[in-house]
């Protein structure tokens, strides 16, 4: 049953400019936690929203004109912070800072997903892809890196992965 409380507390910490539809996909999540069997063991983490249900939400997150993509830790810390900001689960980061450009690439495992980075500080530019499951809000991640590299644009995609599940 704490399982099912956590979950309660997460899906009533929504910030009130949050969709509709985020809070609708909270409850649905909370209500089968409470369904999913002895002590509240989830089974999966599928999402519901709008009458769909599905595995997760992948953000693509394209930042133009960015700055520090050639800071491995200052990259490290924007990804445990979007980790946090989208109320995830952080499992393990791993990233690599290639000597040739200065640019970094890697992912943060996450209980829910992962959040991966790519960087080209020459281009200024950077690709990140979050793909989250369960009681978190990956919208949230988009304000984090903003904050962190002050792009020039930034492009973000969502898909809805795993539909019709």
């Amino acid at each position: 049953m704490a399982g099912v409380a956590s979950f309660f507390q997460l899906a009533t910490d929504l910030d009130p400019g949050s969709r509709q539809s985020q809070a609708e996909e909270q409850v649905s999540i909370a209500a089968a936690v409470s369904e999913s069997g002895p002590a509240g063991e989830r089974k999966d983490f599928f999402i519901e929203r709008d009458g769909l249900r599905f595995a997760g939400v992948h953000l693509i997150i394209d930042l133009h004109e960015a700055e520090r993509l050639d800071d491995l830790a200052y990259v490290e810390r924007a990804l445990r912070d979007c980790v946090a900001a989208a109320g995830a689960s952080l499992l393990h980061i791993h990233l690599h800072h290639f000597t040739l450009n200065g640019g970094v690439s890697g992912v943060a495992v996450l209980a829910e997903s992962h959040i991966s980075v790519h960087t080209w500080p020459e281009c200024g530019y950077a690709a990140f892809d979050v793909f989250m499951c369960g009681v978190t809000d990956p919208h949230r991640t988009v304000e984090v890196l903003k904050r962190a590299f002050r792009p020039g644009r930034i492009s973000v995609s969502e898909h809805l992965r795993g539909g019709d599940l």
